[in-house]
């Protein structure tokens, strides 16, 4: 099923997202943690690249098993930046073989090697040129993702959505944001889309914060702002991993309820591979999710 049907037929859409296993760790433990959610019913899982895109062969294996084995809808990322247009054809027909219908489309990290060379010529250096070529060449359903604080590598917010529409214009049907912990800042960004006649659905990027350390990453990594109330979790919990935990997972709670309370298209949760995580918070949205 196409996901972009999904949002046209639900009133929220309400997906997790997991990453595979490193390459040197068996691939059998994310299939526990898919057991674990597979009864929360998701409408889909999305399944990363991982750690700077090196678990490429393992995103296909695992999202078309959940497909084909636990009967939920797969979304597939697929990144760029290091690919040559065979290569990227090559993964297309991979894609499509192994029954996946649907795709995220991004640039994807760039190669902290200092000695990698990219593609000459570079057919891909951004998302729209990705979504541009499976556009052309697949009958994918196709994801993008966007930033309500803007990307951290952009210079503008007002570029940031310039770029989000191109990635529009070129073929996605549906975004998913970066994660964000401020609801009202996602609210200002929705408002600045609309003006700019973007009106493709948009899912929210929930991660559901479980230690200081990994507050610090996310941040620095995205770019992404904390208001003062979840500082005040921060400061008071920070030494207590139980009690942040709880508070972080009470937190995603009530964004997640404020969020479909204003009626967005869809909750897209992080799940860290976390799957007692996930099931405390679908479990207290359950009923409103009905509705």
């Amino acid at each position: 099923m196409k996901i972009i049907d999904l949002f046209n037929n639900k009133k929220t859409v309400v997906s997790l997202e997991i990453f595979p296993p490193k390459l040197e760790a068996p691939i059998e433990s994310i299939y526990r943690t898919i057991d674990e959610l597979k009864d929360l019913k998701p409408d889909f899982i999305s399944v990363t690249y991982g750690a700077l895109g090196n678990s490429k062969g393992r995103t296909v294996e695992i999202a078309s098993k959940i497909k084909r084995d636990y009967g939920i809808e797969s979304l597939a990322h697929l990144t760029c930046i290091s690919s040559t247009k065979d290569e990227m054809n090559r993964a297309f027909i991979e894609l499509k073989e192994n029954g996946i219908e649907n795709v995220l489309a991004l640039r994807g990290d760039i190669p902290d090697d200092p000695t990698f060379k990219f593609p000459d010529p570079l057919h891909f250096k951004f998302a729209k040129d990705l979504i541009k070529e499976i556009k052309e060449k697949t009958d994918f359903s196709i994801g993008a993702a966007c930033y309500p604080e803007g990307h951290v590598n952009c210079s503008s917010k007002v570029d940031d959505i310039k770029y989000l529409k191109e990635k529009v214009l070129m073929g996605a049907e549906y975004l998913i944001t970066q994660l964000f912990f401020d609801n009202e800042l996602f609210y200002d960004f929705m408002e600045k889309i609309a003006i700019a006649n973007i009106n493709v659905p948009v899912s929210c990027g929930i991660l559901p914060v479980l230690n200081k350390k990994q507050v610090i990453k996310i941040t620095q990594l995205s770019g992404c702002k904390l208001p003062p109330k979840f500082i005040r979790i921060l400061d008071r919990y920070e030494h207590n991993p139980e009690a942040l935990k709880e508070a972080g997972e009470a937190y995603a709670i009530e964004q997640i309820i404020d969020l479909m309370a204003y009626g967005v298209a869809g909750i897209h949760l992080y799940t860290m591979n976390k799957p007692d995580t996930a099931r405390r918070i679908i479990n207290n949205i359950e009923n409103i999710r009905k509705i």
